[in-house]
């Protein structure tokens, strides 16, 4: 929680500059109290997100959290068809099919590690839900605000609620020292700023599928990291599991050109 607050918190910071020299307040007074209320709730979700996945990666591994976490896409094809009436067809049917499956995988390998592995898997899983909903909201959003306006009062909202929630299940927010506060910063400008905002900036322009699946290079690259980092090698089921859930995920999300 101490993280994923940091991090939030750290990162309005950093694009408060940007957001008051684009006149970011004028506009968000120029909103109606329903457009406010919806970008609160999308930091909500944001904060739902972050505080779940993180916490996973204290109770599993990180190939485990971070390709529960991707399993997004499936989510937001499933909300395409129950709340868009975009039908779900055999091709995405058989994706889901083929990521369940590899979800199963994952979680048979976790279960010889302990209860709090499973607990971490689904803490994933509701950190990708969150994702998800995030990304879908994003996209209607950007489609009316500028980056700034829309990223900045939506990472706000997330990290007060996220600092709200530490102090409540009594995580110590501060107190950290130097180095901490470094690695802090760092996942702030680069993963937050960098990442994060930067799919945000692309969501006016490219479709909330097409951005699912491009995240898709995280489970890949956070498992070589690990074992570089961490010296975490994935076990041979978490391997095997990974890729038959992602290829899944890949039927899910991927949509050729034209359709």
């Amino acid at each position: 929680m101490a993280i994923a607050a940091w991090r939030l918190s750290l990162s309005t910071l950093i694009l408060l500059p940007f957001f008051l020299w684009s006149g970011g307040p004028s506009k968000l007074l120029e909103m109606g109290r329903r457009e406010l209320l919806v970008l609160a709730t999308v930091g909500l979700v944001l904060a739902v997100h972050f505080a779940t996945w993180i916490t996973s990666l204290s109770l599993t591994s990180v190939a485990s959290s971070v390709v529960f976490v991707h399993v997004d896409p499936v989510f937001v094809a499933l909300v395409s068809n129950f709340a868009l009436g975009e039908k779900v067809g055999k091709r995405v049917a058989i994706g889901m099919g083929v990521a369940f499956a590899g979800a199963v995988v994952i979680a048979v390998g976790d279960m010889g590690l302990g209860g709090g592995s499973l607990l971490g898997d689904a803490l994933s899983l509701v950190g990708a839900l969150a994702l998800g909903t995030y990304i879908l909201a994003g996209r209607r959003l950007r489609q009316s605000l500028d980056l700034t306006t829309y990223v900045t009062p939506v990472y706000a909202v997330s990290a007060v609620a996220l600092t709200l929630g530490g102090i409540a299940v009594r995580v110590p927010m501060l107190g950290y020292d130097a180095p901490v506060l470094s690695m802090f910063a760092a996942i702030a400008l680069v993963p937050m700023i960098f990442g994060h905002t930067f799919y945000n900036w692309a969501l006016r322009w490219i479709s909330a599928p097409v951005v699912s699946v491009s995240l898709l290079g995280e489970p890949v690259g956070a498992s070589v990291l690990a074992l570089l980092v961490l010296g975490e090698a994935p076990g041979l089921l978490t391997i095997i599991g990974g890729a038959v859930t992602l290829a899944g995920i890949l039927l899910c999300a991927y949509r050729p050109e034209g359709r």
